[in-house]
């Protein structure tokens, strides 16, 4: 059993890896789109399902309560959080349109939106991407897998963050330090300082 864990550990740490060799610049990148959202009155709206809506949800905390510094709150919004809203649209229309028409009903073109999937494909996910193109809104998403999905995120996007693995929960492992980066960057940008000094 101890083996497995280390061999599962192995597993994580070679996803980070391989995502940090081909597309660290990238979230640098990220991070100072962002910046550069908030500083032109913007905000981030962060969309995703299952793993990834709580993954959107706990980084819209990060930004709108803190990181690792106190400062100002930072604009964000899941938009995976109101289940009336959610449940509305897809009962009356169509779950592939829980986010797309919260992007039409609240995306201005100085705002984000970043998706999440890690499949790189979820139908709502590419339809909310559509949507914010479409709008003028600057549009990311974060992803996983090792082949470009044919009906996938990637021509809605100006920046897609890829990590290099087919393993869903390792991709869902490297998601999740590569929001926590953004967040740090953004607040060291921001703010002059890292959050341990």
């Amino acid at each position: 059993m101890n083996e497995f864990i280390y061999t599962r550990l192995g597993q994580s740490n070679m996803a980070k890896e391989e995502f940090a060799k081909e597309s660290s610049d990238k979230v640098i990148q990220l991070a100072e789109e962002i910046v550069a959202t908030f500083n032109n009155g913007g905000k981030v709206l962060i969309f995703g399902n299952g793993g990834s809506a709580a993954d959107a949800q706990h980084v819209a905390a990060e930004f709108v309560n803190r990181f690792l510094l106190n400062r100002r709150p930072l604009p964000a919004i899941a938009l995976s959080t109101d289940t009336s809203i959610l449940t509305a649209i897809g009962n009356d229309f169509s779950y592939e349109l829980v986010f797309s028409k919260q992007i039409e009903a609240l995306g201005k073109p100085e705002d984000l939106a970043w998706g999440l999937t890690t499949s790189g494909s979820s139908p709502n996910v590419v339809q909310a991407l559509a949507a914010a193109k479409k709008r003028g809104l600057t549009t990311v998403a974060l992803t996983g897998g090792t082949i470009i999905p044919k009906d996938g995120v990637h021509p809605h996007c100006d920046m897609v963050l890829n990590v290099p693995s087919n393993y869903t929960p390792r991709i869902q492992e490297a998601h999740l330090w590569i929001e926590h980066l953004v967040c740090e960057i953004v607040e060291k940008m921001m703010f002059g300082r890292w959050g341990d000094e």
